[in-house]
């Protein structure tokens, strides 16, 4: 049998961090690479109650449901989202298959082939591979620790007449960043002028390490989801547990009904079986106490992943150290190229993400990625002594 597949599979590329968890998987390996939480912070018997109360309700929990999700569990979205400023109703929020699905569901609907979307630089390498999927250009926009630079955003918008902007101003994926909120409210003003559509992607911004700090959602300094310019999506994956694969999204209404319509192309609906469960959480169980535990938590991890690599640090060598979220970007000497080093790091039994992935453009190949949320203290000291022995390894051929 010859196979003869569609146009739309010339777009689809291989996700790198799942080809390096291929790799670690059933080896010794000490994994710095995917964006995993810590698993013994996994709310088990919570979760456990939460689905007996599902099926005690009877058999009627297992059947087919709307599109658009659980309507109670996006009722408690609604109150929820209220407290971080953002008004919506039922009408403007839809659940689904993590927040993924909500960015692949977006892109369908509203951009078309040959389209052009503005992202930071470097940015979240799975969207990359969903506007690669579906013929986008991805253009990136300079920026510094506050976010994008509004004067480049502006020279951007001038030049490449995009059609949407995608953002994670909140301990963004990879580079950690948070938006100041000057530029929150700048870039809301700049795409109203420019009916320019913002995709807010916010799946990290529960993991703040400063509970007296405040980051307003970009949509909250719009006044409404009706005619808002930004559509807002977040997940379950990193508060609760990532196998619900549970996320939502929230915009116009107009945009919902046509997210909603390919999305019962695709599925029909996400898991209700999951969305009950996670009403049933949401009700007998303090979500923002347990997230308080897993902010104090990966703070710690943090901090002391951000300690070895002083421990380890070479001349050339640079880092953040993020206010929230789940990982480190590292800046390697120049000349250095982080593809090459990983060959010698899993060698030596640790693996990380090439910084490669992460830019629309032209990439800085002595860049990578860490997380700090997955490993406890023994595997991060013991990963990054091996990570030290690679890199040492890798200069003295350079």
């Amino acid at each position: 049998m010859q196979y003869h597949f569609s146009e739309f599979t010339e777009g689809l590329k291989s996700s790198a961090v799942r080809e390096i968890l291929k790799l670690t998987q059933g080896k010794s390996i000490i994994s710095f690479a995917g964006g995993l939480p810590a698993e013994e912070h996994f709310p088990i018997e919570a979760m456990r109650e939460a689905f007996n109360r599902v099926f005690d309700q009877g058999k009627g929990s297992l059947q087919y449901g709307l599109t658009e999700g659980y309507t109670p569990l996006r009722e408690q979205l609604c109150q929820r989202m209220a407290k971080k400023g953002i008004k919506a109703d039922l009408p403007n929020i839809l659940l689904t298959t993590g927040s993924q699905q909500a960015i692949d569901l977006l892109v369908k609907v509203y951009l078309t082939r040959g389209d052009v979307v503005l992202v930071e630089n470097p940015t979240y390498l799975s969207v990359i591979q969903v506007f690669q999927a579906y013929g986008i250009k991805a253009v990136p926009v300079d920026g510094d620790d506050d976010g994008m630079n509004m004067d480049d955003l502006r020279s951007k918008i001038e030049t490449h007449k995009p059609k949407m902007v995608y953002v994670t101003p909140t301990f963004s994926n990879p580079g950690g960043r948070v938006w100041s909120a000057e530029r929150r409210k700048a870039i809301v003003e700049i795409c109203q002028k420019a009916n320019l559509l913002i995709l807010e992607d916010d799946p990290y911004g529960e993991l703040q390490y400063n509970d007296e700090e405040a980051y307003p959602p970009i949509m909250s300094f719009d006044t409404h989801p009706e005619g808002s310019c930004v559509v807002y999506t977040s997940t379950f994956s990193k508060i609760a547990a990532p196998a619900l694969r549970t996320g939502w999204v929230i915009g116009d209404s107009r945009v919902i009904r046509e997210m909603t319509k390919a999305k019962q192309a695709a599925d029909l609906h996400s898991s209700t079986l999951d969305q009950q469960g996670l009403y049933q959480l949401l009700k007998h169980f303090d979500l923002d106490a347990h997230i308080s535990v897993i902010r104090r938590e990966y703070h710690k991890r943090m901090l002391l992943l951000d300690s070895l690599l002083h421990q380890y640090k070479v001349p050339g060598m640079s880092w953040n150290a993020p206010k929230g979220g789940m990982f480190l970007w590292v800046e390697l000497p120049e000349g250095v190229d982080a593809e090459e080093l990983l060959k010698l790091a899993v060698k030596e039994g640790v693996a990380f993400v090439p910084g490669s992935a992460f830019y629309a453009g032209e990439p800085k190949r002595n860049t990578l990625r860490m997380n700090f949320t997955h490993s406890n203290e023994a595997e991060m000291r013991l990963g990054m002594e091996r990570f030290s022995r690679s890199l040492e390894a890798y200069l003295q051929t350079v």
